[in-house]
């Protein structure tokens, strides 16, 4: 039996952007559902994370979700498990109100939403589902982990040690050992797609911010019978740079503008000799329709000795930035803590900036 699995799915992420809302559908219509249906894929689990914003979803957002996510499912005969994921909850510190129970839950034959670790059985293969663990429902998690005899977990998991985005690590959450007696876990949550052998982050679908540009999406074919997986690439992006560097022969002629139409665009100089050049370029990439242009100056390439202290460490990552800050806090609160609540305050505030 082949399951697709798909995880961190965001809808009405970037504050309702419509150029994402399009740009998300696009791989769900020209990807996801044509393939689920010309490889007869009859299940499919949702690892949680659904939704994108906790407190509420707009009109909008869940007129697209119902007619273009749920209703191929249904259309394609294709059953649907969804986790209850962080982001689809209301409170912090339970499950109790989320956005798949009142959106979907009861309303589709073919639909099941998990709020709770609930072992289940896949034509002999048991999996146990393990949704967002917090403080109510621990016990019971921990309870099932005990309990069950399946070999394969899949939930919706914050453990430490693994790269939450490209290149940014988580250092705190659940310790990997207690999913020890597992064969294999694979998990949403974190979304750069990696693993260690044995406990396997999926990613998501698609890009959602500028921290997912090179970062190969897509979704998941899980295997029961061989415990294979195998990844499905999304091949659209939203997000690219341009390294502009005019001392390259031909650089503006060789460049096809129309790969940027729709997508939001960087374009980092390098060199800039030729300003006439350089403003005949920017012209040329403003008309290719892009959603958004930002223009970068790169002082890479810059002597040390000649840039000032302060440009110098303004040119490392804010991250970096704000945990060197932490560090250096004169105060006695857990500075894990306090950089775990910056990360998402800063993932939250990128919303604001495309």
């Amino acid at each position: 039996m082949k399951i697709a699995l798909i995880t961190d799915t965001h809808f009405g992420a970037r504050n309702d952007n419509a150029n994402f809302n399009d740009y998300f559908y696009k791989f769900y219509e020209g990807v996801f559902f044509p393939y689920l249906h010309q490889h007869n894929i009859e299940t499919c689990i949702h690892l949680g994370d659904v939704m994108d914003r906790r407190k509420f979803v707009s009109y909008k957002t869940a007129k697209d979700f119902r007619e273009r996510f749920i209703l191929p499912f249904s259309q394609l005969k294709i059953n649907l498990h969804m986790l209850v994921g962080n982001h689809d909850t209301f409170y912090k510190n339970t499950n109790d109100v989320n956005s798949l129970q009142e959106l979907v839950d009861g309303k589709f034959r073919n639909i099941k939403v998990y709020a709770e670790a609930q072992e289940v059985d896949f034509d002999g293969c048991k999996i146990l589902f393990m949704p967002w663990i917090n403080s109510q429902n621990y016990i019971h998690s921990m309870g099932m982990i005990d309990e069950t005899t399946a070999q394969i977990c899949m939930g919706h998991l914050e453990l430490n040690g693994f790269e939450m985005q490209k290149g940014m690590y988580m250092d705190h959450g659940w310790d990997k050992q207690e999913f020890r007696k597992f064969d294999t876990v694979m998990s949403g949550h974190y979304h750069h797609k990696s693993d260690d052998g044995q406990v396997y982050y999926l990613g998501t679908p698609y890009e959602i911010y500028w921290n997912d540009w090179e970062d190969p999406k897509g979704f998941h074919i899980f295997d029961t019978e061989t415990r294979e997986l195998e990844r499905i690439v999304n091949p659209y992006n939203i997000f690219s740079k341009i390294y502009y560097d005019d001392t390259v022969s031909a650089f503006d002629d060789n460049h096809n503008m129309s790969a940027y139409k729709n997508k939001y665009v960087k374009l980092v100089v390098v060199n800039k000799k030729d300003l006439f050049q350089f403003d005949r370029f920017v012209d040329k990439l403003l008309a290719a329709d892009c959603h958004d242009v930002k223009i970068v100056e790169d002082f890479s390439e810059m002597d040390a000795s000649n840039v000032s202290d302060d440009i110098v460490e303004n040119s490392e990552d804010t991250m970096t930035l704000l945990e060197k800050y932490i560090d250096e806090l004169p105060v006695d609160l857990s500075k894990d803590r306090l950089k775990n609540t910056m990360r998402t305050l800063y993932t939250e505030a990128q919303d604001l900036e495309i």
